[in-house]
């Protein structure tokens, strides 16, 4: 998600405790139970003894879930209000790559993670990593976004969008050619490496679409930023919520939710989305395969993809992939809708076949077109 750095030798110095009071170590919850191959929620009898199960274990540990980044600051309050299970979030501004070397140096001890919102490109280069589960609301999702045994499922995306500083930059972009003009100079950042982190990488995607590539072909997105990079107006600085403020990141690529947020906190930030073709690319849910909080991770799984929830994401400008299968059945919020409006019919996300191929081009191409 947004890269700031992950503090992975501080998490391995902390990993050296017991398993949590609420959990045998082996996954195995009090009912005799094996949550951790739990693959829905009848393998423990049904929601309510999942719920038993969840609370006996009495913790969840989640990673790379800002605050401001598509509401999760409220949608973590709302699990532990739900649930009275206490929520232990850890580098916030990790990025989607970060989270599985977390998993990985913290694996078999009680600080890993016991989830992942992870970027696309990510999620399918280590599915080896994820647990399969299915949430109560499964049917509901479209095939198209899940894996289908339930190794990961998306769950929001928002619209790639330029943010920008309208105190230095007084006229938005009106197209992407704009930013290699001289007023942009030194000022053109976005959120991370996108060879790791999902909103740098859909930042490429965008620039692909509307230069003459496609979901098909990155390379001209690519080649865009290398004439930004030459033109002395790529920023190679990891925006975040100060750099923003302070004016040294005056322009951002991000998700719309993520500028809208940053609009919030610093005055004279707006969002624009260009003309044209818009960009999205769900963010994915997965369990990790050995988290220390087995039950736990799958009701919070169950959480995400109830309406209380997917309409949480939606206030903040993320839209839910259950959102068609609300608007059937009525359980969108009629206000979030009206304050954040609605997908446009000229969006654009790639398949897992594109994101794949596009994130092997970004690894072999993405360096040398920036140095």
């Amino acid at each position: 998600m947004g890269v700031a750095a992950l503090a992975v030798a501080a998490l391995a110095l902390t990993a050296c405790s017991s398993p949590s009071s609420g959990s045998t170590g082996s996954g195995t919850a009090a009912s005799g139970v094996d949550a951790k191959s739990a693959t829905d929620a009848s393998a423990f009898g049904g929601m309510d003894a999942l719920v038993e199960a969840a609370k006996a274990e009495g913790s969840l540990n989640v990673i790379a879930l800002p605050d401001d980044w598509a509401n999760y600051g409220k949608i973590i309050e709302a699990f532990k209000a739900k649930y009275g299970i206490t929520v232990n979030s850890a580098s916030p501004d990790a990025s989607s790559a970060e989270e599985i070397t977390a998993a990985t140096s913290l694996a078999g001890q009680d600080t890993a993670p016991d989830v992942f919102d992870i970027g696309a490109a990510v999620a399918l280069a280590n599915t080896d990593k994820f647990a399969p589960y299915k949430v109560t609301s499964w049917g509901d999702i479209p095939d198209e976004n899940k894996e289908s045994t339930g190794l990961w499922v998306n769950d929001y995306t928002g619209l790639m969008s330029i943010g920008y500083n309208s105190n230095v930059i007084k006229t938005a972009p009106a197209k992407l050619d704009d930013l290699l003009g001289g007023d942009y100079k030194g000022k053109v950042a976005i959120n991370g490496d996108p060879t790791q982190a999902g909103a740098a990488f859909a930042a490429v995607g965008l620039a692909a679409v509307q230069s003459g590539g496609s979901l098909d072909d990155f390379q001209p997105g690519i080649d865009f930023f290398q004439k930004l990079n030459k033109a002395g107006n790529f920023l190679t600085v990891d925006p975040t919520p100060a750099t923003i403020a302070s004016g040294e990141t005056a322009v951002v690529f991000d998700w719309s939710y993520n500028n809208l947020a940053a609009a919030a906190a610093t005055p004279g930030w707006k969002t624009t989305i260009l003309p044209g073709t818009a960009y999205g690319s769900y963010y994915n849910q997965a369990i990790n395969a050995d988290a220390p909080h087995p039950a736990a991770a799958r009701l919070w799984q169950e959480f995400l993809y109830s309406p209380e929830a997917q309409n949480l994401y939606l206030a903040a400008g993320a839209f839910p992939v259950l959102l068609g299968a609300m608007d059937a059945a009525g359980t969108t919020d009629a206000a979030a809708v009206a304050a954040v409006g609605k997908m446009p019919e000229n969006f654009v996300s790639p398949t897992s076949e594109q994101s794949t191929a596009a994130a092997t081009l970004l690894s072999t191409n993405w360096a040398a077109a920036i140095q």
